[in-house]
């Protein structure tokens, strides 16, 4: 039997899915309506080796936001995530997807 990766796709790309979309977006850039999650590449206000945050990075902050209000019912439903950033942005985001290991265990790339 084919393994079934249930984890949540995260695009880089469009085009996208109409319904079933949730929006991780790098600063204050224009997002569709929808969930949404916001992330900044500068710093999160802590200070170095904060024991809370100090192995998280915004983006994975941020892609642990969309998968919460997900599981509580406070975002609609998503099946999947477009990520509208930079190219530092984006790389963030790919980072926190290999790196971090709840985000890596909720969402995959692409």
């Amino acid at each position: 039997m084919p393994w079934l990766d249930a984890r949540i796709p995260v695009l880089f790309e469009l085009p996208v899915p109409a319904v079933g979309v949730a929006w991780l977006v790098e600063g204050d850039g224009a997002a569709p309506a929808g969930p949404l999650a916001r992330f900044a590449l500068a710093g999160d206000g802590h200070g170095p080796g904060c024991a809370c945050c100090a192995a998280r990075t915004p983006a994975a902050v941020a892609l642990a936001a969309l998968f919460q209000g997900r599981a509580t019912g406070r975002l609609a439903w998503f099946e999947l995530v477009v990520v509208r950033a930079s190219p530092q942005g984006r790389a963030a985001v790919a980072a926190a997807l290999a790196g971090d290991a709840l985000a890596s265990a909720r969402f995959r790339a692409g």
